[in-house]
């Protein structure tokens, strides 16, 4: 019998996001744009095998902390078990962003010297831009050198509004969360 993947949802203003959990912990959170057809792909091509399967008592714990954090822009992510699904690379990155406390930011030289890679700050923001649990592990989180707000795969105008949700930034009449 295949191993069973979860799923649900979290609406939040006039958003869907798709959440995807394993019995190891939240694996994947959608951006407000995508479909569940890449829900499905990002198991299809992360998880292999597994069987995608609609629980929300399953993912329960995470849509609780994905509102939390999109309501007041606080959440403790260490408290949630994560599966995260990626090269060591990646996930040493990842786990740089979730050390970022909310309403700070670094730059992406910051988290390449964090992560012991000074020469492949590059490679820091590809592994950033696939991060596969947005909102959560802040990728947002992380500008330019010159301290300006650079790619977003979420777009510039969603991580302005994350940024002024958590106090980096302050809150403009066009908030967009």
């Amino acid at each position: 019998m295949a191993e069973r993947v979860y799923w649900g949802t979290v609406k939040f203003k006039e958003c869907i996001l798709y959440l995807v959990a394993t019995d190891l912990g939240l694996a994947l959170v959608s951006w407000p744009d995508e479909s569940f057809e890449a829900v499905e792909d990002f198991v299809q091509n992360r998880l292999p095998g597994r069987v995608l399967t609609r629980d929300p008592l399953k993912v329960k714990a995470y849509k609780d902390a994905l509102h939390q954090y999109l309501e007041y822009g606080r959440v403790d992510i260490h408290e949630l078990p994560l599966d995260l699904q990626g090269t060591d690379f990646q996930i040493a990155v990842w786990q740089a962003l979730i050390d970022i406390p909310a309403g700070q930011t670094r730059t992406y030289s910051d988290i390449a010297e964090r992560i012991g890679r000074q020469d492949a700050v590059r490679a820091v923001a590809h592994a950033i831009g696939v991060n596969p649990i947005p909102f959560l592990i802040p990728c947002h989180r992380v500008i330019g050198k010159d301290g300006n707000l650079t790619g977003y795969r979420g777009g510039l105008l969603l991580k302005e509004s994350l940024l002024q949700l958590e106090g980096f930034l302050p809150k403009e009449p066009e908030y967009y969360l």
